[in-house]
């Protein structure tokens, strides 16, 4: 019986090893090669639109305008902020709901692998991927899949569909402002528009630009120079 066991065991750990090693060469793959599409494409109520763009021509006030919102801690921490997530925990522990404090990283990895919703094994699993991740990417390859993978609407994926939709133009183009005003999408996308936006949200912009302009262009470079 004891051997039947150990058996067993045995059996599930070189398959879950096998399944670990399969894993880390589809995310070696990916570092090299655009994902096809992701669980939230796949999950997506909508028809998807997507078209991808490489980081390199991007004007660099598009990933300063989403690092400047989401994650400013970006350049520094090793795909998960546990300061942040420790202050979320401690207010889920008062009472106050469990609430966001996921990294660009975390996003990332949420997009192409999971699903949305909250929940303590989500963030779990969540956040083991996205030191994955930053192990096997490094920053500049997170930050541009994440530009090209990330909701900015009903069915709109990545910046130049979301740029094509709501501008007219390719993201290659966007300025500043409007760099940003896609940039303030990303909390709520289905409910928000560039061209739309409510008071509060005007304001979130105009944070946002004088985020931008405070870390300057220059905070962004050793990344993208790589």
């Amino acid at each position: 019986m004891a051997k039947r066991k150990h058996g067993v065991i045995a059996k599930i750990w070189s398959v879950m090893w096998r399944l670990l090693v399969a894993f880390a060469l589809v995310l070696l793959l990916f570092r090299f090669v655009s994902p096809p599409t992701t669980a939230f494409m796949l999950q997506s109520d909508y028809p998807v639109k997507q078209q991808w763009v490489d980081i390199d021509k991007l004007p660099i006030q598009v990933p300063l305008a989403v690092v400047g919102s989401e994650d400013q801690r970006f350049p520094n921490h090793f795909g998960v902020d546990f300061t942040a997530i420790s202050k979320a925990i401690s207010q889920y522990d008062n009472g106050e709901g469990l609430r966001g404090a996921s990294t660009i990283t975390q996003q990332t990895a949420k997009n192409l692998f999971l699903w949305p919703g909250r929940s303590f094994i989500r963030k779990g699993l969540e956040a083991g991927l996205a030191i994955s991740l930053e192990a096997i990417w490094g920053k500049k390859r997170i930050l541009e899949v994440y530009l090209n993978v990330a909701e900015f609407g009903k069915g709109i994926y990545g910046v130049e569909a979301a740029s094509q939709y709501y501008f007219g133009k390719s993201a290659r183009h966007l300025t500043s402002n409007q760099a940003a005003r896609l940039a303030v999408l990303l909390p709520s996308p289905r409910t928000r528009s560039p061209n739309h936006l409510t008071s509060n949200l005007r304001q979130r912009v105009n944070w946002i630009e004088r985020q931008m302009q405070q870390l300057g262009t220059a905070y962004l470079k050793p990344i993208l120079d790589n």
